[in-house]
């Protein structure tokens, strides 16, 4: 399979595979530049999309892709500054965005969410992922590991450096952090939104297909008159519109879920059965066991 193909179908899936991170790593380690700003870039390729924002007086770098992927993204950065990397940030715990962190200079700060910090350390198999992923800090020396953390909100620099930390509450993961780049009216949403597509809920780590609908419009009223431009997890940049839509899918996912239950459907009825609103177009197919494992998490939490 080409390397090509591998990428186009994490995109349409919005899905993190160790399969796929495997067979990346047998091609060309490539990563592509998308320039949103004059400062400001998402890198795409080994893993999750990567936001940079080119400061003042350094670089802040917004998740880090897969196991061995570091090195090439911080090759790739310095093709477009000469200045050092400062600042990682984690939007969530999941080894596509994280792993990359050890490959990263001691001296870099790495800011994450408090839920995210233990996530990490934790290092549990991640929901409807069946290959278990390469736990690359086990043997680091606590290098690439968080060194702060936020509860609710969080301020680095100021003026045209200023990135502003959010959380919403659960959805992907019980700690999935929103990056604000004020200037810039963009916005990194990690994998909470990673694209048009049935979410991967990681019920391990705290994820809910009961509330992600709620975070997903939160996060919209409290940014969306501050954006243009948000940046999913693993797809294109998408818009406020797009994040409302997607919060409105997943409410209607899970309030069909509800429906059927209350009817007295069990989860092998829906998950035969339901299929994408007409209303959602371009939405991808959902994966099998991705759906079976959204049906069973709401569903168990139904009231």
């Amino acid at each position: 399979m080409t390397r090509e193909l591998i990428l186009g179908s994490v995109i349409a899936a919005g899905a993190i595979s160790i399969g796929v991170a495997s067979q990346q790593a047998q091609a060309p380690m490539e990563i592509q530049v998308e320039k949103l700003k004059d400062n400001l870039f998402v890198l795409r390729g080994g893993g999750g999309n990567t936001t940079v924002l080119v400061q003042a007086n350094g670089v802040t770098v917004v998740d880090t892709k897969n196991p061995g992927w570091g090195q090439p993204l911080l090759n790739k950065i310095r093709e477009l500054t000469g200045k050092p990397v400062t600042t990682v940030i984690n939007t969530h715990s999941h080894f596509d965005h994280v792993s990359g962190n050890v490959d990263f200079p001691a001296t870099v700060d790495i800011v994450v969410h408090e839920n995210t910090a233990a996530n990490i350390k934790a290092f549990r198999p991640v929901t409807s992922i069946t290959t278990t992923a390469v736990n690359v800090f086990a043997n680091s020396d606590g290098r690439g590991l968080p060194k702060r953390t936020f509860r609710d909100t969080m301020t680095l620099g100021a003026g045209n450096d200023r990135i502003d930390l959010h959380y919403f509450g659960r959805g992907h993961t019980n700690g999935d952090a929103w990056v604000l780049f004020p200037a810039a009216r963009v916005l990194a949403a990690g994998d909470i939104f990673s694209g048009k597509n049935l979410p991967l809920l990681d019920y391990n780590n705290g994820g809910t297909g009961v509330e992600i609908s709620e975070t997903l419009m939160r996060a919209y009223i409290a940014t969306s008159k501050n954006v243009d431009s948000i940046v999913t997890g693993h797809s294109t940049v998408m818009t406020p519109n797009d994040l409302r839509e997607y919060s409105d899918f997943n409410r209607d996912f899970r309030n069909a879920v509800f429906e059927a239950k209350k009817s007295g459907q069990s989860v092998d009825d829906i998950v035969r059965t339901w299929r994408i609103p007409d209303r959602y177009k371009g939405y991808a197919a959902p994966d099998p066991v991705r759906l079976r494992a959204n049906v069973e998490n709401i569903y168990n939490g139904a009231p």
